[in-house]
């Protein structure tokens, strides 16, 4: 009797197997590789110099939610291709890779990153890194998507390095050359308090010092337009002092050279071209930057830094 229940069991769970896959496969169509969902993309990706198309017509890249990694399709590796030839055949011209993030990721910090956004800009650039590109060549900017479907989730820039104001910065985001925003700060105070992202980049640095103790750690603070120019440039050298103290408490013992541009050397617009505020933009702006150098680096640095002050003073 109970080998009977026990068979009659089996069956009712094999006819509940074949049932299952018919609905399924044959009246549904979900099964097999050919009845994937197709994914859908814009078609509008390009890349720009100033007012110029240089390529267009692309697939836009797709990123998953809370996902740094791209989902690359054929389209958006022919487009990689022809970005780095282009940028191996001009020399003159470095990049920048905007990268988006929906409201949702706010709180996402990847690593050394403060927004996915910073994440999935460096995802792209290792790619292309991949290609042949010198990573120097390209900085990383991020925003946050008005989109929450991100369906255009990155834009590619060309810019003539050389052909930069004197008073903007692009920022690549590297580890030898790392920015961290005021959020490690706070409102209009030099009290550090450092994010998780800074902590394990200074764990990372205080590694770097281990075995290169001749190395130099040069610290810049930078802040927004709001206030008196000689109130910013005291508060970013107030900042970069603070950040320097947090390293010595660490152990390092290299040297660190501490130096304020205050509002001099913004990343973005303070202001909207109608005048009105851009708060994204002095967010921005309200940074710390950490050098990695070489004692010959750093020699050079000063000598550049030099020079930009006489010519500034030439065009005076």
């Amino acid at each position: 009797m109970r080998f009977l229940s026990l068979f009659i069991f089996l069956l009712f769970c094999a006819y509940a197997l074949v049932a299952r896959w018919y609905f399924v496969c044959q009246i549904r169509g979900l099964c097999g590789e050919e009845q994937q969902v197709e994914d859908i993309r814009l078609k509008t990706l390009k890349l720009t110099e100033g007012d110029s198309v240089i390529l267009q017509g692309y697939d836009q890249f797709a990123f998953d939610s809370a996902s740094f990694q791209p989902r690359l399709n054929r389209n958006n590796e022919a487009f990689l291709d022809t970005l780095a030839a282009i940028l191996r055949a001009n020399p003159g011209r470095n990049m920048t890779i905007t990268a988006f993030y929906r409201d949702s990721e706010r709180d996402i910090k990847p690593g050394f990153f403060e927004n996915i956004g910073l994440a999935r800009a460096d995802q792209i650039r290792k790619l292309l890194m991949k290609r042949g590109v010198d990573q120097a060549r390209i900085s990383l900017d991020h925003g946050l998507s008005e989109d929450a479907g991100l369906k255009e989730p990155l834009l590619f820039s060309l810019y003539d390095p050389n052909n930069i104001p004197r008073d903007f910065e692009k920022v690549v985001f590297t580890f030898k050359n790392m920015t961290f925003s005021d959020a490690n700060f706070e409102y209009n105070s030099d009290v550090f308090k450092p994010g998780e992202p800074f902590k394990l980049y200074a764990d990372s640095v205080k590694t770097y010092f281990d075995l290169n103790p001749e190395g130099i750690l040069r610290i810049v603070g930078h802040t927004d337009s709001i206030a008196s120019a000689d109130y910013n440039l005291d508060l970013g050298m107030r900042r970069a002092q603070s950040a320097r103290d947090y390293f010595r408490g660490l152990g390092i013992e290299a040297k660190i050279v501490v130096e304020s541009q205050g509002e001099e050397r913004p990343v973005a617009p303070n202001s909207n071209p109608d005048g009105s505020d851009n708060p994204e933009g002095r967010q921005k702006n309200r940074r710390v930057n950490f050098i990695l150098n070489t004692a010959e680096e750093y020699q050079n640095a000063l000598e550049e830094n030099k020079k930009i002050l006489e010519d500034a003073a030439d065009l005076n």
